[in-house]
């Protein structure tokens, strides 16, 4: 997929005020400090389409971007913040959980993953309940080049193995880098493939009997 365009929507607070539009949302979420922002801006080519900071849990709102005119990318707050307050971290849950359960326009959910960190329970409970909510998603491991190959592929598949002890048949994954650009092409063929399939024009006549 060719990136031409990359633009900032909106931010909200509440996920019953997100953009009233038919077009497919591509949200990515993942524990604060995982690399969210860097990613974003490595796939659509744009530095500071998404600000990225060194403070782990500022973003704690829903961000819209559209792409090519297309589909939206959604960048959601990051989960599992410690310093966040009681009252503020049932309103990150509320927020999540009703973006994730409810959104409509909701194609698909990468849930990002630290590939230098062994399987955090945190992650793993996330993304068992995704699995019970039937929401559709995608693991993406993040920052790659901060580790050897080998050790990057152990990690990888060592949280899949965990994953395995639960999960008949795994989801989709994809490994990146946004310093080295490692996985843009798989993620955004992963992506554009998705809209081939469920948001192609509909046959005006039926194909002939032959």
């Amino acid at each position: 997929m060719e990136i031409k365009s990359a633009r900032f929507v909106v931010s909200n607070s509440r996920a019953d005020m997100c953009p009233q539009s038919t077009l497919p949302e591509y949200a990515f979420i993942g524990r604060s400090n995982v690399g969210k922002s860097s990613l974003i801006n490595m796939l659509t080519g744009r530095k500071g389409l998404a600000m990225t900071s060194a403070t782990p849990g500022k973003t704690l709102l829903i961000n819209h971007f559209i792409v090519n005119e297309e589909w939206h990318l959604v960048d959601l707050p990051g989960y599992g913040y410690a310093k966040r307050g009681k009252k503020e971290m049932e309103k990150l849950y509320n927020l999540i959980n009703h973006y994730v359960l409810e959104r409509e326009q909701l194609t698909n959910l990468f849930v990002l993953i630290d590939s230098r960190l062994k399987p955090q329970q945190i992650d793993l409970d996330f993304i068992q309940f995704l699995g019970e909510n039937g929401v559709p998603f995608s693991i993406v491991f993040t920052k790659a080049d901060k580790n050897s190959q080998a050790e990057t592929r152990r990690n990888v598949e060592g949280f899949l193995n965990t994953l395995r002890e639960e999960w008949e048949e795994l989801p989709p994954h994809f490994v990146t880098s946004a310093e080295k650009r490692t996985g843009r092409e798989e993620l955004l063929g992963y992506i554009e493939g998705i809209n081939r399939l469920t948001h192609s024009p509909t046959p005006s006549e039926p194909p002939a009997v032959l």
